[in-house]
């Protein structure tokens, strides 16, 4: 019980001491002894043994020369960086024969790398983006992001925005609800950065300089596809820039036009995939809204349209014709 009470008041490291500590320590040090009951506010002291019990008297403490604490500090980090560097020799040692090899002709890019992992797929993204120089563009899917997500993203972007390297990013309309959203946007002003939003977008999408674009390839985005191909990077380029002319800027307001009926666009999009045969939580993903937002749309629709069931609803939506209303151009 003791020991745990002592990590609760002084969770601190040994290069870390407490005001209280040091303090007594050095009056321990300079008259030579400390009474146990001195040393009660500062536990730090015997638990990192800086005092031990005086053998002459067992309500007394004797300090313990720094220089003695020091070495006994000192002793297994100097192991540690010893151990470190045996094992970069060795790996020096294990990979030199093949360096060798891939020195006689120049590095093969692999078109497409697999990469298994949020760990590996993190990591290979850090790496594009801290070589990227003049363009990051980037597609985002689904509903508003959670803070901790929004705040990676801002760590992730600070090195571009300080290089002064340009930032596209389409969201859906359905972050226009999310104040965290908008409050990353605030982090970002003044940065080379724009984000537009559309209805509904294709999956996740990361191109840096238009030389290697990240794609996932699982629905559980454990596995991405690093891709290096000039042609293949430079079609979904042309994906990107088509969607982005569609966009609007997020902070413009988005032209939500209604039929006469007041059935809205979202309305009229969730109806499309309806009639497709999409079920609810299949069209919440596409649109990015989560599932009790997307019945109350198709609520809504079933109401306006005299719906009496889900069945009855598709053949109401074909005899209705709102999905061959044109939307105004922009």
């Amino acid at each position: 019980m003791p020991a745990k009470s002592t990590k609760q008041t002084h969770p601190h490291g040994i290069n870390d001491l407490c005001a209280e500590g040091s303090r007594l320590y050095a009056s321990a040090l300079g008259s030579g002894r400390i009474s146990r009951a001195e040393v009660e506010p500062a536990p730090c002291l015997l638990e990192f043994a800086l005092l031990h019990p005086d053998p002459d008297d067992p309500d007394w403490l004797r300090p313990v020369p720094p220089s003695v604490v020091l070495a006994q500090q000192l002793q297994p980090l100097e192991r540690e960086i010893q151990d470190r560097r045996r094992l970069t020799l060795d790996l020096t040692d294990t990979f030199q024969p093949f360096l060798a090899i891939s020195a006689q002709k120049p590095a093969t890019t692999h078109a497409i790398t697999v990469l298994e992992g949020i760990g590996r797929i993190n990591a290979a993204l850090d790496v594009a983006i801290a070589e990227a120089r003049d363009e990051v563009l980037t597609v985002q899917p689904g509903g508003s992001r959670p803070e901790h997500i929004l705040s990676q993203a801002l760590e992730r972007s600070k090195p571009l925005i300080e290089r002064g390297i340009s930032v596209r990013t389409l969201y859906q309309h359905t972050v226009r609800h999310s104040q965290s959203t908008f409050a990353y946007v605030d982090q970002m002003a003044g940065a080379k950065v724009e984000i537009r939003t559309l209805e509904e977008l294709i999956e996740r999408l990361i191109i840096c300089d238009r030389t290697v674009a990240f794609i996932p390839a699982q629905d559980d985005r454990q596995v991405a596809l690093e891709l290096r191909h000039p042609g293949l990077v430079q079609y979904l380029i042309k994906v990107f820039e088509q969607l982005w002319q569609r966009a609007t800027p997020l902070m413009d307001e988005v032209p939500y036009e209604s039929t006469p009926d007041g059935i809205t666009g979202v309305q009229r999009s969730i109806a499309k995939l309806l009639v497709e045969g999409h079920v609810d939580e299949a069209i919440a993903r596409r649109l990015g809204m989560n599932v009790r937002t997307c019945r109350a749309h198709i609520a809504k629709l079933a109401l306006v349209l005299g719906s009496g069931s889900r069945a009855q609803l598709g053949y109401f939506i074909a005899e209705s014709g709102i999905l061959k209303q044109e939307k105004p151009a922009k």
